[in-house]
């Protein structure tokens, strides 16, 4: 068990330094964008592919707890966006395929693109209207073209630098979730009544 528990120490003490490495004023232009949305009841779209979407799932899903008009890309009940929504995009390289043609479709109908991802300069990163940056990958050329991969049956492996992105991601959103808690007064109690009751 000595390399399971080496791993997971190193893993907990790569996210806590990536943690701290994030701009204070990048998460406050979300929080109050997020924030804005709620109140004027525009739609929030959430983005992402592989892991990453499904970090945007669980991070969609406290969204609503909180009472947003959130939605995931993908699914069938998904509305259209219009100007003044809010697509989120997440995604380590800002270069997978179908993330970044969503935040870019979505910039031409006036919808917000809110990044978060590891690579500001990357073509997600300069779509974005506003990005918040998760150190978590050094090689971006790794998980490029993700969707073609998987299609010719090349499932090589993004760890460990994709899975850092990805769990310092889970970890911020979380943290992003208690915030906006805390600014909108709403108790967990409220949240767990809108939780699925049918499971």
């Amino acid at each position: 068990m000595k390399h399971l528990n080496d791993a997971m120490n190193e893993i907990l003490k790569s996210i806590s330094d990536a943690i701290r490495q994030i701009d204070p004023r990048e998460i406050e232009d979300f929080v109050v964008e997020l924030l804005r949305a709620r109140e004027e009841g525009r739609r929030v779209l959430v983005v992402g592919a592989g892991r990453s979407g499904l970090i945007g799932r669980a991070f969609a899903m406290r969204l609503m707890h909180l009472g947003f008009n959130v939605y995931v890309m993908g699914e069938t009940i998904s509305p259209s966006v219009v100007d003044g929504d809010i697509c989120m995009v997440i995604s380590g390289s800002g270069s997978t395929t179908i993330p970044t043609a969503v935040a870019e479709i979505a910039k031409k109908l006036g919808v917000k693109v809110l990044a978060v991802t590891s690579n500001p300069n990357s073509p997600l990163g300069k779509t974005a209207d506003l990005t918040v940056v998760v150190p978590g990958r050094s090689n971006v050329a790794m998980e490029e073209e993700y969707h073609s991969r998987q299609l010719l049956g090349e499932h090589e492996s993004l760890t460990p630098m994709g899975t850092l992105f990805e769990n310092s991601c889970m970890v911020f959103l979380d943290g992003l979730i208690v915030e906006l808690m805390d600014r909108l007064k709403v108790s967990e109690d409220e949240m767990k009544r809108r939780h699925a009751a049918i499971e």
